[in-house]
């Protein structure tokens, strides 16, 4: 399935729904502890992840200078591809801000689609009108070097508890980040759409009075009357 058409068919399926669905398929540590939405009203985003990854701050590494470094989140933003979504392990660090105003700014000027963190960021108010979306556990003023340390950009990572590979897939909304293995995007694209049109068809019938029992989950007459109404 291409890139577009998985990103078509994951923007209307809620993360809720995507958790749902891998649980199913026996993966449950796929909610990315901590990532939260910095502002109401952020559209659902879906991309490749772009992965980042800190350290502990040391302090023979952890200085202003590091950021001239050509390992460093600079250089790593130039290397982010348009469409993807920048996935950064801050170990849930929240006393230094990993990114500002500035590079988010460049990051929503090279196209990413979103920015995902179990750390903070700083410079808040200029964070936000970068209109980057950005998915994180808050905000603190010191930089990043005051508590962590850069080392690498597309390798394995854990952010929020869950292991992120380059070019799996991350969907956010309201509820946070989620990932989705790359092997697995196929199968989940192919469920996500039928299982929301099911848990769409069951909040008509609570709507209606229907009990729980029998209707969540479904038994065998359920089943039935769901199949039903979905030929007409």
């Amino acid at each position: 399935m291409s890139d577009t058409k998985i990103i078509e068919t994951l923007s209307g399926v809620s993360t809720a729904t995507i958790t749902t669905i891998l649980l199913k398929k026996g993966l449950r540590n796929v909610w990315m502890r901590g990532t939260r939405p910095i502002a109401p009203g952020q559209k659902r985003v879906v991309g490749r992840a772009f992965t980042l990854r800190f350290v502990p701050a040391r302090e023979d590494l952890a200085t202003p200078e590091s950021w001239s470094s050509p390992i460093s989140t600079r250089a790593a933003i130039e290397a982010m591809p348009e469409g993807c979504v920048a996935v950064v392990d801050a170990m849930g660090h929240t006393d230094a801000g990993i990114f500002g105003d500035i590079l988010c700014a460049r990051m929503h000027k090279r196209g990413v689609a979103a920015l995902v963190t179990d750390g903070v960021v700083r410079d808040l108010a200029g964070v936000l009108g970068t209109h980057l979306p950005v998915w994180c556990s808050g905000a603190a003023a010191p930089p990043s070097v005051a508590g962590l340390t850069f080392v690498a950009w597309q390798q394995p990572i854990g952010c929020g508890g869950v292991a992120v590979f380059p070019d799996d897939w991350v969907v956010v909304d309201d509820d946070g980040a989620v990932l989705i293995p790359q092997k697995l995007i196929d199968e989940v694209c192919a469920a996500a759409p039928e299982q929301e049109r099911m848990e769409g068809w069951i909040m008509g019938e609570v709507d209606k009075g229907v009990v729980l029992p029998g209707l969540y989950p479904m038994n065998a007459e359920t089943k039935a009357r769901y199949e039903a109404s979905k030929t007409g």
